[in-house]
């Protein structure tokens, strides 16, 4: 699909590019010149309109010419707006959330420091452009940000607009389903981490960052500019926003947005993904990262603000309970597992793995057993992440449907799950699973069926074993394919998969990188296959443009007549790792993303999978129903431990270090005296 950006800011933008490179100064830190942003933030705010991606649709298929549509373009309101306060309608419905029950523990104590660990160090401390979608962001945006509001991690019923939400920038908020237009008014005591206010101008600016090319983020690009048709400004405090569809989610769309601070980005131009590489934007959360707690490749730090403006308030009082949270860089993850045993790290995630729950931190272990760790299993409620292997359709032999089909049958999840996870996972069965209702019914994943993969691998003429029982093809081409991941732990269950993928002729090279590195390699599409999961959200329904829509593989994916584009390019930096381009499918996407009717977008849903699962991209891993971990007993939680729709134990910051009770567990440990063990399993939102 053809995004149109009105030319006025195209030309601006490539006018910028080209004062650039034609020789600003050097400021001796290799970058050049600051470039001065403001011009273009008037010249994008009087000129862009959001284009219907129908019309953009017509014009490409010629019933509309570009005359008509510019006519038509030029009758459509422009996407940034002012107003007076006198405009704001006067008959809405304002709400506040402050109703809704709070999920954080009264009995937190503030203060102290968390010790854990990373087992690389981030690339960038940008929150968009390369690069910078790693494991480290939650901790910079996801995690520790406020949007306008929040969906409530409890009270997960859908009433009749939609998610329940709690307050975080916005004061109160009303929704008109009819116009589709969420109406904000910001707490006027906001604050960025710099102490400047957060206002309605930096919301204004957030849709101007995400417009932009600079940011080399397409997704944000599409994201910001179709799904919303403007924003109006009433005053410094009071916005509007709209929402290209009235989708069932309509309200938690305008509500999760997250502002820009339009005073921090004023050098925002051609060289931004270096200016602003290690640069810590201000934040409307509770941590900062300061330059001095930067130590490339070994730590970094989060440090609470103690002024932070939201530290008094409901839903946020009883979190980010610590002063300072410290990260050290440790590679090795038997490295990491003695530093948490030695007591350097607090908690540990490892034991999600069965060989650290059941055999190297066992319920008889001294520590367990004696009380000082306690080990936690807890039953959430999400979409579960999409753990298996993606295959790239733009590589060799992989574009072909018999190989891709092959490989499902000679890929055995089955014995990973009954020997790796110790038969506490179940099979993953499509690419959304645990979409309630949205979620395929009767799709399961190709069974391991070494005969079956024989037969689709001789279709496409790999007949013939070699010496080493991989197949050939009559060029003597070996059936082979490099598996890339960067999940070290999991180099155990990949090592099973070659294994048993050997049994059916193939043989899978095993490309085994820390996550950073991984991940960039897949993001550039330079992995036949990737071993890789994407995280989720507790979001009402899936999504399909970002892994599987044509314009998210292929720089100009198709000829006018919708076959493929013999010239086309292989897009980087998107989420489609499988690089699928297949118009059918693109077309139910689109109208999955425009469609506003609950029934419709399930029957698409049901649709996209079964196309999906017939062509074979995706081959479906496992899911896992609960997480665990372990932490020292000085680590409290909240008496029901998590929310419903957390992810990990520290997604919500609920946790909290107590000081008395690390003293006491010193001293029995000094003394060999052993304390209440724990094990505790949190079954409250298990489902049936």
């Amino acid at each position: 699909m053809i995004m149109r950006i009105p030319s006025k800011f195209s030309l601006t933008i490539l006018l910028a590019s080209v004062l650039l490179l034609s020789g600003c100064g050097d400021r001796g830190d290799g970058l050049g010149e600051a470039h001065d942003i403001g011009p273009e933030i008037e010249e994008h705010y009087a000129t862009f309109k959001h284009i219907p991606p129908e019309w953009n649709e017509r014009l490409a298929s010629g019933e509309w010419s570009q005359e008509e549509f510019d006519e038509q373009v030029e009758h459509l309101p422009n996407f940034f707006r002012f107003a007076s306060i006198e405009d704001l309608p006067s008959d809405l419905e304002w709400e506040d959330g402050m109703d809704l029950p709070e999920f954080g523990s009264p009995d937190a104590i503030k203060g102290g420091t968390s010790y854990g660990a990373l087992q690389d160090f981030p690339r960038t401390l940008r929150h968009v452009g390369p690069d910078s979608n790693g494991s480290f962001r939650p901790m910079l945006l996801d995690d520790v940000t406020l949007g306008i509001a929040e969906r409530h991690p409890n009270e997960t019923d859908i009433g009749p607009k939609g998610f329940h939400h709690y307050p975080g920038l916005g004061k109160e908020w009303a929704i008109d389903l009819d116009s589709q237009t969420v109406y904000v008014r910001l707490n006027p005591e906001a604050r960025w981490s710099d102490g400047e206010p957060v206002t309605a101008d930096d919301f204004m600016f957030m849709f101007f960052f995400f417009h932009s090319p600079y940011i080399q983020a397409p997704w944000y690009n599409n994201q910001y500019a179709e799904n919303f048709t403007g924003i109006t400004r009433f005053d410094e405090h009071t916005i509007a926003i709209h929402v290209a569809r009235a989708k069932p989610d309509l309200a938690t769309r305008a509500l999760g947005l997250r502002p820009i601070s339009k005073h921090f980005f004023d050098e925002l131009g051609p060289d931004f993904v270096q200016r602003y590489q290690w640069r810590f934007q201000p934040t409307t959360g509770p941590y900062v990262v300061r330059e001095e707690d930067i130590r490339r490749g070994r730590s970094i730090a989060l440090t609470r603000l103690e002024d932070w403006w939201a530290k008094d308030l409901k839903f946020w009082r009883y979190r980010f309970n610590y002063d300072r949270i410290q990260f050290n860089v440790i590679r090795d993850t038997s490295n990491m597992y003695e530093s948490f045993r030695r007591g350097d790290l607090d908690k540990s995630g490892l034991v999600n793995l069965p060989e650290y729950w059941y055999d190297r931190l066992p319920d008889d272990h001294d520590l367990v057993r004696n009380g000082y760790i306690q080990k936690v299993q807890f039953y959430n409620e999400i979409p579960r992440p999409t753990y298996g292997l993606w295959i790239n359709q733009a590589q060799p032999l992989l574009n072909n449907r018999d190989i891709r089909i092959g490989l499902h049958y000679a890929t055995n999840f089955e014995r990973v799950i009954a020997e790796y996870f110790r038969g506490d996972y179940e099979r993953m069965r499509t690419t959304s699973d645990g979409y309630g209702d949205f979620s395929h019914p009767t799709l399961t994943a190709r069974p391991f069926d070494v005969d079956k993969a024989l037969e689709y691998f001789a279709k496409a003429g790999f007949e013939r074993r070699g010496s080493d029982g991989i197949l050939v093809n009559e060029s003597g081409r070996r059936l082979s394919f490099t598996v890339t991941t960067g999940y070290r732990h999991f180099e155990d269950l990949l090592v099973i998969l070659r294994e048993e993928a050997a049994r059916a002729g193939v043989d899978f090279r095993l490309d085994i990188l820390d996550g950073t590195s991984g991940w960039k390699k897949i993001q550039e599409k330079n992995h036949e296959i990737a071993f890789t999961a994407f995280g989720t959200f507790p979001e009402m329904y899936p999504r399909y443009w970002e892994t599987f829509h044509g314009v998210n593989a292929y720089d100009d994916p198709y000829l006018p007549d919708g076959s493929p584009n013999p010239d086309r390019e292989v897009m980087v930096q998107t989420n489609n790792l499988v690089s699928m381009a297949n118009p059918e499918l693109d077309r139910m996407i689109d109208r999955y993303r425009r469609s506003d009717d609950v029934e419709e977008m399930r029957e698409l849903a049901f649709a996209m999978e079964e196309l999906i699962h017939e062509e074979g991209p995706f081959i479906p891993g496992w899911v896992q129903p609960f997480y665990r971990m372990a932490h020292w007993r000085w680590i409290r939680y909240p008496h029901d431990f998590n929310v419903k729709i957390s992810s990990g134990a520290g997604q919500y910051f609920l946790d909290w270090l107590d000081p008395d009770i690390k003293a006491e567990v010193e001293q029995a440990r000094r003394e060999g005296r052993a304390l209440e063990p724990g094990r505790v399993i949190y079954d409250q939102f298990r489902g049936d």
